[in-house]
């Protein structure tokens, strides 16, 4: 499977097991999970064709695993915007998470700290170079560092993915640390 049909895939995938699943008619249970053939076949019906290879290489070759199977099932692994609970528990961070952004949202983030926007939760990275590769996708990144350690004292509650990406409800400004030269 060429690289272009991999990402295309990957995409197809991602918008509808993360945010809009209606559109080809799918029903995703309570915590995301539907189903392989009925996805391919749905697919299928609205002029998406994959096989269960192509998909399995998809899920296996994606460096950030967004996707998980289990048994017959998928699902994605976190990023939804549709309402989805993935049954992760509550787990102690590391003493700093990072963010990756892009100098233009720094105004914002300072007023307003890390907010979800369309998703459920703010998605933090455990090291400073998935971070930059997060924030690059929109830019010239620029890395946050979140004081994952204070917030967890305070109360805030953190999970983690199965693909390692940390997820929190939101990040108020006083957690967070921004580059002297911003």
């Amino acid at each position: 499977m060429d690289e272009r049909r991999t990402v295309k895939v990957s995409k197809y995938l991602s918008k509808h097991l993360r945010h809009q699943p209606e559109r080809i008619g799918l029903t995703l249970d309570e915590a995301g999970w539907v189903e392989i053939d009925t996805l391919i076949a749905a697919a299928a019906a609205h002029g998406f064709r994959f096989t269960r290879e192509e998909l399995d290489h998809v899920v296996a070759a994606n460096d950030k695993q967004r996707f998980a199977i289990e048994g017959s099932r998928i699902r994605a692994s976190q990023g939804h915007s549709i309402d989805v609970d993935l049954g992760l528990p509550p787990a102690t961070p590391p003493p700093c998470l990072y963010h990756g952004t892009v100098a233009h949202s720094l105004d914002a983030i300072r007023a307003e700290g890390l907010r979800p926007m369309n998703r459920h939760d703010v998605h933090l990275s455990p090291d400073r170079e998935t971070a930059t590769r997060v924030g690059a996708r929109r830019g010239r990144p620029v890395v946050l560092c979140v004081d994952a350690d204070a917030m967890h004292r305070d109360g805030h509650v953190f999970h983690v993915s199965a693909n390692g990406v940390w997820l929190t409800k939101a990040v108020p400004p006083e957690y967070l640390r921004f580059p002297e030269s911003d």
